[in-house]
């Protein structure tokens, strides 16, 4: 593993339209990703040709999101196929390792995992072949963030005050992410005045990484305790809830960063609508409702500590859930690269046909 700054290797890394260097691409027969851990303070970028080092970054959030998460699967088995390639070793053998170790990192993700599959189906071809999928799963990622974006806009027009909840945009894909590809477009359209921000306790992903995002492309927006958006929304000083999601059940189940549910129960109250912004691949058939969903439990010093110090009482333990379940009844609209669903409304949920 290669730690670097983005002048170093500034030539490795796409720029968007936001000015934004892409969460995750394939260069030289190697992954390159933003180190999402050190943000805002700085901007680094690291090169990964390991599987085992990539595992370590999804596990440590220096790449998260679910779009990206299924990046860096299917980059992940092009990674092992890689350096069989270069070893001489076993490319069967080394891929099956790689995807099982893959899979693991973060359970609740579907998205990893589906990337993963995707990769592993063309390995008859070897690695080549293994290699264009995972770049073709990339390009479609990006596909995938504009045409969320325009729908969910179409969804929320009118909608001049949004709250967010942890990180759905660029960080959180390749380049332009879910819930504030949506939120960037209303913004293009001249629609949006404010983004409420929850810090998204313990990891600050809203108040490190949603933030900067959203001051990086110039949109207004304010940061707020997590305990303070229900009183928000109920206030009348909030339009619509717009967010990502890690997995959605087949039932229309919402599985996303803890700390969703509690906005939707509110959104529901208050009679404004909550819009889950994600590709088709966070869709699990598979899986008949929230219920049926694993949920990840992290390390207890995130909650317990705090810049090296310990900020909860001695003796104190903690229960450190990464995700929650809205359930379907509460969610007004599910946006996708290709339709648009109704959970609500008794919409299905089954595989759409091509964009």
């Amino acid at each position: 593993m290669r730690i670097a700054r983005p002048s170093d290797i500034h030539d490795h890394v796409t720029q968007d339209q936001a000015g934004l260097g892409r969460t995750i691409d394939w260069r030289d027969d190697g992954i390159v990703i933003i180190d999402q851990t050190l943000l805002p303070a700085e901007e680094v970028l690291v090169r990964l040709r390991e599987v085992g080092d990539l595992v370590e970054a999804i596990r440590r959030l220096a790449v998260r999101g679910a779009m990206a998460l299924g990046v860096a699967g299917a980059m992940g088995v092009a990674l092992a196929a890689a350096r069989a390639t270069e070893d001489g070793a076993d490319l069967e053998a080394s891929v099956l390792r790689a995807a099982e170790a893959l899979r693991a990192a973060r359970p609740t993700a579907v998205n990893l995992a589906w990337g993963v599959d995707r990769a592993l189906a063309v390995r008859g071809g070897g690695t080549p072949a293994i290699i264009a999928e995972a770049l073709r799963v990339r390009d479609e990622d990006i596909a995938a963030a504009r045409a969320i974006g325009e729908r969910g806009a179409d969804v929320l027009a009118g909608c001049g005050r949004v709250l967010t909840h942890c990180n759905a945009g660029a960080l959180a894909g390749v380049e332009g992410g879910s819930a504030l590809s949506a939120v960037r477009v209303l913004h293009e359209r001249g629609i949006l005045r404010e983004v409420f921000v929850p810090e998204t306790r313990p990891l600050l992903q809203g108040a490190r990484l949603t933030a900067w995002e959203l001051g990086r492309q110039g949109i207004a927006h304010r940061v707020i305790v997590d305990g303070a958006a229900a009183g928000l929304i109920l206030g009348g000083r909030v339009d619509a809830v717009v967010v990502g999601a890690d997995r959605i059940a087949r039932n229309g189940d919402v599985a996303n960063k803890v700390g969703t549910l509690p906005h939707a129960l509110a959104a529901s109250f208050a009679g404004i609508p909550f819009v889950v912004a994600a590709p088709e691949s966070t869709i699990d058939l598979t899986v008949a409702s929230g219920a049926d969903i694993p949920i990840e439990e992290r390390d207890p010093a995130e909650i317990l500590r705090r810049d090296g110090r310990r900020v909860a009482a001695p003796g104190s333990d903690a229960l450190n859930l990464a995700f929650d379940v809205t359930p379907a009844a509460l969610v007004t609209a599910i946006v996708t690269e290709r339709r648009v669903i109704r959970p609500a409304d008794g919409e299905s949920l089954e595989p759409a046909g091509p964009a």
